[in-house]
C-alpha cells in the first residue's frame, strides 16, 4: 500500500507556488506551450487567482476570454479562439487576437500573444470541449454558481444589473450543454487563508499524487 505522503504545508505562498511548480512541469500541450484553463462561473474569482498564479509563474500571459467573447457572443466565440489564438500557438508563431471593449461594444486593436512556457486563459468557459485537447491543465474555481453570480452582480454594480440578468441564463445554457468541471484536473477553493488545491474528478480517475496545499492571506474576488 503506498504511503499517503507527506501532510499539506499551510504556510504562506504553499498552494499557488506548489501549483507553479506542478504547471512548469507538464508537457507542452500546444506547440510549445503549456495551455492552462481556469475555468468556473462567472463572479468565482478567477480572474485575481490567475493573475496571482501568473506573478508565481514569472509573469506568465494571461489570456482573459472577456477579451474574446463579446455581447453579440458570449460563448460563440470558440472557432474565431481556435484560428486566432490556439492554431497560431500550436505552430510556435505569435498569435494576434482582437480584445472586445465591454462599454465601446467594438473590438479594439489586435493585441499580440507570443508563445511562453506556460499561458493561462482565465475566463468562464475555458475548458469547453473545443479548447480542452489543447490544454495542458484545466482548474476549476469551485465556488456555487449562485454564491458566484451574487458576488459578480456585487461587483459590478446597479448599472450591469440588465447585462447580468442576460448572461446567468446564457452561462446556464452554456454549461448544461459543454460542462468544464467534470474534466478539471484540479479544484481551487476560496479559503479564509488565500487558496486551496484540490484533485478534480479527472485527477481522482486515476494514479496521483496529493495535490492538496493552502495559501497566502485571504483572497479577494
Amino acid at each position: 500500500m503506498p504511503s499517503p505522503g507527506p501532510p499539506p504545508d499551510h504556510s504562506p505562498g504553499t498552494a499557488i507556488h506548489a501549483l507553479s511548480s506542478r504547471l512548469r512541469r507538464l508537457s507542452p500541450s500546444c506547440g510549445p506551450v503549456r495551455l492552462v484553463g481556469v475555468d468556473g462561473h462567472a463572479g468565482s474569482g478567477k480572474s485575481t487567482f490567475a493573475g496571482r498564479l501568473a506573478a508565481a509563474l514569472d509573469g506568465a500571459p494571461v489570456l482573459h476570454l472577456d477579451d474574446v467573447a463579446s455581447h453579440e457572443e458570449l460563448f460563440a466565440w470558440d472557432r474565431r479562439l481556435l484560428a486566432e489564438v490556439v492554431e497560431p500557438l500550436a505552430r510556435g508563431r505569435t498569435a494576434h487576437y482582437a480584445p472586445y471593449d465591454w462599454r465601446a461594444q467594438d473590438f479594439g486593436p489586435a493585441r499580440a500573444l507570443p508563445p511562453a512556457p506556460v499561458i493561462l486563459v482565465e475566463g468562464v468557459g475555458a475548458g469547453r470541449r473545443a479548447l480542452r485537447p489543447f490544454l495542458a491543465q484545466l482548474l476549476w474555481m469551485e465556488l456555487p454558481r449562485e454564491e458566484a453570480w451574487t458576488r459578480g452582480r456585487s461587483r459590478d454594480g446597479e448599472e450591469q444589473r440588465e447585462f447580468w440578468a442576460g448572461w446567468v441564463e446564457a452561462e446556464r445554457r452554456h454549461f448544461a450543454a459543454d460542462p468544464s468541471r467534470p474534466y478539471a484536473d484540479l479544484l481551487v477553493r476560496q479559503v479564509e487563508q488565500g487558496y486551496e488545491v484540490l484533485p478534480g474528478r479527472k485527477e481522482t480517475a486515476g494514479p496521483h499524487r496529493s495535490v492538496t496545499h493552502r495559501d497566502g492571506p485571504s483572497a479577494v474576488c
